[in-house]
């Protein structure tokens, strides 16, 4: 089904060349696009004229014409006047919208037959076959983006990102739930992961003038084969969960990025928990006042350098010296010995991941 803002621009772009005023009236006689006041006073005649077995007919000085989708009897389209003048541009909208609607049909299927294909709802034989019908290379490189952006209910976010790649029959974008957009690109040969860096920057600019959303890209690895195409999605799905765990900061995170928050990520929560107990015992990191956090995250930042970290923090070395050595004695862990620093680092990703993880829980 067309939406009514492609039927508006439709009519107004007719309306715009023809000077006639246009309305499209669908079968139960809702007005879905208008062009010019007062149609409702048409939406009678409009319904009696579905029953009617005329296609086209001349009723209170306008011009009547039936729109079909396969025999299907879709819209009603009205045009303002009775002169053969009209007729003629009439029959000519009526042929314009009936072609969106093949046009449209046929993005439809393309359209379900990626969101089966992200979903896995497929089977091999039926990926093959129904790419050949639909005329999409299976042996081409693509990726999968995701756009976290909690898009409006109207489409336009949706139509918005397919005003760049939607419109290329090699690309697809897609939606398989009410809060994220999908889009399937097809790469070039010399494509790099610097280029898909670069697309996701023009996709976030899209949406950089809303600063009422906070928009987050999402990007998996590149694949060879249309029947790997599930798996950037997967990833991209993935890289958009760990990306809010671990880098806060970032709109934009690539699957091949992730490092070490890949592994914490599939971790089991009860192993996790283990994991903290044996570390801390029955403290936690939470349990640290907001001073040694900051003296934590800080020294962790300038690579466990004494000096300059405290130098960041503005206080004396020694100052800093007595804070680390508090905090091994609570617990066991010297954060200026390699070993335990990386133990601890990893504990507060594992203590991060928890956290949300329990905040999906309600």
């Amino acid at each position: 089904m067309i939406s009514n803002q492609i039927l508006q621009n439709t009519i107004d772009g007719l309306k715009g060349i023809t000077r006639i005023d246009f309305s499209v009236i669908d079968t139960e006689g809702k007005v879905l696009a208008a062009t010019f006041q007062d149609t409702e006073s048409y939406v009678q005649a409009a319904e009696n004229f579905v029953d009617s077995p005329a296609d086209s007919q001349v009723m209170q000085g306008c011009q009547f014409f039936k729109v079909f989708d396969e025999q299907q009897l879709e819209y009603v389209l009205l045009a303002n006047g009775d002169s053969d003048d009209v007729y003629m541009v009439g029959k000519l909208a009526t042929f314009q919208i009936q072609n969106l609607l093949i046009a449209y049909k046929e993005r439809f299927d393309r359209d379900n037959f990626i969101k089966n294909l992200l979903l896995d709802n497929l089977l091999l034989v039926d990926i093959y076959n129904r790419s050949k019908k639909l005329h999409i290379d299976t042996d081409v490189r693509r990726v999968v983006y995701i756009i976290e952006a909690n898009r409006d209910k109207e489409g336009n976010d949706l139509e918005r990102v397919r005003s760049i790649y939607g419109g290329k029959s090699k690309d697809f974008v897609t939606a398989v739930d009410e809060k994220d957009i999908i889009v399937v690109r097809e790469l070039a040969e010399n494509e790099t992961y610097d280029d898909l860096n670069k697309t996701a920057e023009v996709i976030l600019n899209l949406f950089r003038g809303d600063t009422k959303r906070d928009v987050h890209i999402a990007y998996g690895t590149i694949v060879g084969g249309i029947k790997d195409v599930s798996r950037s999605y997967k990833e991209a799905r993935m890289a958009l969960d760990v990306g809010k765990i671990f880098f806060k900061e970032k709109h934009i995170v690539a699957y091949s990025t992730l490092g070490i928050g890949r592994l914490i990520y599939q971790l089991p929560i009860p192993l996790c928990k283990m994991f903290i107990k044996e570390i801390f015992d029955t403290k936690s990191p939470d349990d640290f006042d907001e001073e040694t956090l900051t003296t934590i995250y800080k020294f962790f930042e300038n690579n466990l350098n004494v000096s300059e970290t405290s130098r960041q923090l503005y206080i004396h070395r020694n100052t800093l010296v007595y804070r680390l050595d508090k905090l091994q004695k609570s617990t066991g862990l010297d954060l200026r010995v390699f070993e335990d620093a990386i133990t601890f680092k990893i504990a507060l990703m594992v203590v991060e991941y928890m956290k949300y993880m329990e905040s999906l829980d309600y």
